[in-house]
């Protein structure tokens, strides 16, 4: 039975044959949502390799853990924090660019993967301070911020179904009691006098409207 020799002749096993053979390493890359471009660099600034991986922890690492340490710039966005910490861990020197301050990447007239992952490859290289880079929040900072982004996105939520049931209440002719009623009130059974009726007033209004028996509709 032939063996298989996929993993020796793959593009990340190749780009890390061609890493070794050089010193001092940089290696920039564009992080997208499915598919992330990578340029490296040798300390001569000459490219060494080019190439793609898919943006999952399994996809880097299957292309970062074969190569020796090297220095990495990322563009900080949405991926950039869970990345960052996976390279870090593989043995790897990451610098996090704050792209907006950085004009030679936010104006950048050639708008496509390439050139966005060969520009922080050369900066990185040259000094990273001219990427201006960034520190991710900790972990449980993090946690917290993404705690309190959830419960404003439930409150607003909340808010704007109250003001929707409020709405269809009033058109349905229900009391002023019910329309007064707060958040908490439609939330609880035997609320403010006449809620429920209300507001099942306004789902009966709702469902002729959908089904388009009312007049006008």
């Amino acid at each position: 039975m032939k063996k298989n020799n996929n993993l020796s002749t793959s593009p990340a096993r190749t780009a890390a044959t061609k890493i070794r053979k050089s010193d001092r390493v940089t290696i920039g890359m564009d992080l997208g949502d499915k598919t992330s471009r990578y340029c490296a660099r040798n300390g001569d600034g000459d490219v060494l390799v080019e190439g793609a991986c898919a943006t999952t922890r399994k996809g880097m690492a299957q292309l970062f853990e074969a190569m020796p340490p090297c220095r990495v710039a990322i563009e900080v966005g949405s991926h950039s924090r869970w990345a960052s910490e996976d390279l870090k861990k593989l043995g790897h020197e990451v610098i996090v660019a704050n792209a907006r301050q950085v004009k030679l990447i936010s104006q950048s007239s050639r708008k496509n993967d390439k050139p966005e992952a060969e520009m922080p490859a050369r900066l990185a290289r040259v000094d990273p301070g001219l990427l201006r880079p960034i520190r991710h929040r900790s972990e449980e900072a993090q946690k917290d911020l993404t705690t309190i982004r959830i419960r404003a996105a439930l409150v607003e939520a909340r808010t704007q179904l109250v003001n929707a049931a409020r709405g269809v209440a009033k058109a349905a002719g229900a009391t002023a009691g019910v329309l007064r009623c707060g958040s908490d009130g439609y939330g609880k059974a035997g609320g403010a006098a006449g809620g429920s009726a209300g507001i099942a007033a306004a789902a009966g209004a709702t469902g002729g409207i959908a089904d388009g028996k009312h007049q006008g509709v």
